[in-house]
């Protein structure tokens, strides 16, 4: 391949990306990564040339991108609030709905100094770490089944220079020491997909397991919902993501098991995308 310009580069790119949603953005993120520049740089120095090694490189990445890898396990980072997260084929991909989560989880904490939060199924930290970074006095703790997950939440907790008070690993709250105070708040963005919900194959990149939930995508919701009352503080809610298409079913399962104060988050798309209810017996 020949030398080309920066304009070249990003019109070649872009005709190969056709396919994405929007090829003009897809084909920057990639260019800008391999030349460590921020998006305004492309238009300032349209004119630049790069070397046929760098647009090798280029070509490679949007082959990827191309067959449907995701631009953020390309590049090896998506940004989420105000953070911006290492992530890995080891976790799943912040999404912006996940904020509506965040949201829901400092609303619920406001008024509470010094509130002691736990994010199960944490990922590459995504929720824990907005929590924690918005709210300094909070005692965040993070787990997750996965040991390649936490050291990716490890890591960004130190990039985004931000404190995870304690990090456990294992099943949902067989992860915890026998011994734990109770908390204020659980929040968890857990798998709630379908285990044959046909949108799984274009997840094929993330992993599976934090995906799915059984036949009816319930399965862990189910197993927090029955579990968090014995982890919480008196007044203490559990705050969950889910489906587009589950918000009736999960508040049905906060009811039979007769939490109460039952409040529900909307995306940007104006749907209810989280549920959050206070424990029974708080």
């Amino acid at each position: 391949m020949k030398e080309g310009s920066v304009a070249t580069a990003l019109r070649c790119a872009q005709a190969k990306l056709q396919d994405t949603d929007n090829p003009r953005l897809e084909a920057s993120i990639l260019l800008c990564h391999l030349l460590d520049w921020p998006q305004s740089k492309l238009i300032s120095h349209n004119d630049e040339i790069l070397s046929a090694e760098l647009l090798s490189h280029l070509e490679l990445l949007v082959e990827r991108r191309r067959v449907g890898e995701p631009s953020a396990y390309i590049i090896g980072e998506r940004a989420f609030w105000t953070l911006t997260l290492n992530v890995t084929s080891a976790t799943l991909i912040p999404r912006p709905d996940t904020e509506t989560l965040v949201e829901e989880a400092l609303r619920f904490i406001a008024d509470t100094e010094n509130p002691r939060v736990l994010d199960m199924g944490t990922g590459s930290g995504a929720v824990a770490l907005a929590i924690a970074s918005e709210r300094r006095d909070a005692h965040v703790e993070a787990s997750d089944s996965s040991a390649a997950a936490l050291e990716v939440a490890r890591g960004n907790a130190a990039r985004n220079d931000t404190f995870i008070h304690a990090w456990h690993q294992g099943s949902w709250f067989d992860a915890l020491p026998k011994q734990t105070e109770p908390y204020h708040l659980i929040v968890s963005n857990p798998p709630y997909i379908e285990n044959d919900d046909p949108h799984l194959l274009e997840l094929k990149h993330e992993p599976i397991g934090a995906l799915t939930a059984g036949i009816d995508g319930l399965d862990d919701i189910r197993h927090l919902i029955a579990q968090a009352p014995n982890y919480l503080k008196p007044s203490g809610k559990l705050a969950l993501e889910h489906g587009y298409n589950q918000a009736t079913a999960v508040a049905s399962l906060f009811k039979q098991a007769q939490y109460r104060d039952l409040c529900q988050g909307k995306d940007l798309a104006q749907i209810i995308r989280t549920s959050a209810a206070t424990a029974p017996g708080n």
